[in-house]
């Protein structure tokens, strides 16, 4: 089945470049176009597409509100958001809305193609350098109660939990606590159940809102489960 995507961008130059970059590969199709955020939010009902390319500045609503509008309609729906490095604030909020992962507007092509797959397949990323950013106002805004939640996981899931807000992959969690790649995959499926999480971003922003782990990382989750 191909990947369907909405790209959803002000600026019609852009969403040509996008439309024409994903026309040549066999397996992504763009099912629809916005030119802004309203338009967003009725095209992605209509047309439920596998990925929303969503681009943060938008006229009549910006992509975080139709963000929030479309997971609010479908919280299966999976969007990337399309940024640049002057908008920590929206990728915050977007994080917490629920947003599946951000790539950069001047990122490689093959970076763009590979998150779309990534995230159209149920798993989420952050560029390591938005992560980075995204990580220091954690730490400048008052720590939330960790959820009670929290108490149902066992000693080894925490172990793991910590080791996923540090942005170890599988193969280096699995490393470190002696355990297999079907252990380490096993135990993140359980996390993010008992947590009610949707993906590995969601974990990464609960640790550090709630100050959960000491040690704030710079590394970027790994797009993986």
């Amino acid at each position: 089945m191909s990947i369907r995507v909405l790209v959803a961008d002000d600026q019609s130059m852009v969403r040509a470049g996008f439309r024409m970059l994903l026309s040549r590969e066999d397996d992504i199709e763009v099912v629809a176009e916005a030119s802004n955020g309203l338009e967003a939010v009725e095209k992605a009902a209509r047309f439920n597409p596998s990925v929303v390319l969503m681009d943060i500045r938008m006229p009549e609503l910006d992509g975080l509100e139709a963000s929030r509008r479309i997971l609010a309609a479908d919280d299966s729906a999976r969007i990337l958001i399309l940024t640049t490095f002057d908008l920590d604030e929206y990728v915050y909020e977007a994080l917490r809305a629920g947003a599946s992962g951000f790539v950069l507007k001047d990122d490689p092509p093959e970076q763009l193609l590979g998150a779309i797959r990534i995230v159209a397949g149920g798993d989420a990323l952050l560029s390591p350098a938005i992560t980075k950013r995204v990580i220091k106002r954690f730490t400048r805004i008052p720590q939330a109660t960790p959820p009670k939640q929290l108490e149902e996981l066992t000693e080894r899931e925490l172990e793991v939990f910590r080791l996923i807000a540090r942005g170890l992959a599988n193969a280096e969690i699995g490393e470190q606590l002696y355990i297999s790649d079907t252990t380490v995959k096993t135990h993140i499926t359980h996390i993010l159940q008992k947590l009610d999480l949707r993906d590995r971003v969601q974990a990464v922003v609960l640790a550090y809102e709630t100050g959960l782990f000491e040690e704030p990382s710079s590394v970027a989750p790994r797009a993986e489960r």
